[in-house]
């Protein structure tokens, strides 16, 4: 879908004020970065358990994921008079969903905070007509494509500085999809690393050997 239209809505607010009401109905499941981490989200999976079965992982199903994601995504375009191409894709057991073209800074926001608040918005909007929890990644512009090669660097970079002195380093604060980059580099530079704090203030720690 491409429009030609400039801008008349703060689609930062609108993503905001919707995210308000959604927040507690979707969770966060790329929190998979680490044990704990991975404790943290099935408790609450399992809180929410009753409301939402197991999510699929049959090609057919994700490919429904990614068309309902498509129709969302085409429908806020159209609010926000924004231009966007939306690509779709499959990768193991997730739908992929890209929106490419036109200036898309207001849908990816400060530090990608619209954009993670837009991927939760999505996942509902699977939710609600699939009755089925989704794990549907989303990029814009290429954020995240981008922010994984920055942070493959950061992991390994951080690596070799902890390596050379023998102490540990706390990173800044990360989302979910940003630790699990980090310590896959680390882990493939040969040291170890650990998440701490709470969410969004939870961050990576590399670990001396």
């Amino acid at each position: 879908m491409t429009t030609s239209h400039q801008p008349e809505h703060d689609v930062t607010s609108t993503v905001d004020a919707e995210v308000a009401v959604s927040d507690q109905a979707v969770v966060d499941d790329d929190a998979v970065d680490q044990t704990d981490d991975t404790a943290a989200e099935a408790a609450t999976d399992g809180a929410s358990a009753g409301r939402a079965p197991t999510r699929p992982t049959a090609p057919a199903d994700l490919e429904k994921e990614g068309e309902i994601a498509a129709d969302y995504l085409e429908d806020l375009l159209d609010i926000a008079d924004l231009d966007g191409d939306i690509d779709m894709d499959v990768e193991r057991d997730r739908a992929l969903v890209s929106v490419v073209g036109g200036d898309l800074d207001h849908l990816v926001g400060r530090n990608g905070t619209v954009l993670e608040a837009l991927q939760e918005l999505v996942r509902l909007a699977v939710l609600t007509q699939t009755g089925q929890r989704s794990r549907l990644m989303l990029d814009i512009g290429g954020y995240r494509a981008g922010r994984r090669a920055v942070l493959t660097e950061l992991g390994t970079a951080t690596a070799e500085t902890v390596r050379a002195t023998g102490e540990r380093v706390r990173l800044e604060p990360m989302s979910p999809f940003e630790r699990k980059i980090v310590h896959d580099a680390v882990a493939a530079a040969g040291l170890t690393s650990e998440s701490e704090g709470e969410e969004p203030q939870r961050r990576v720690v590399v670990l001396p050997a």
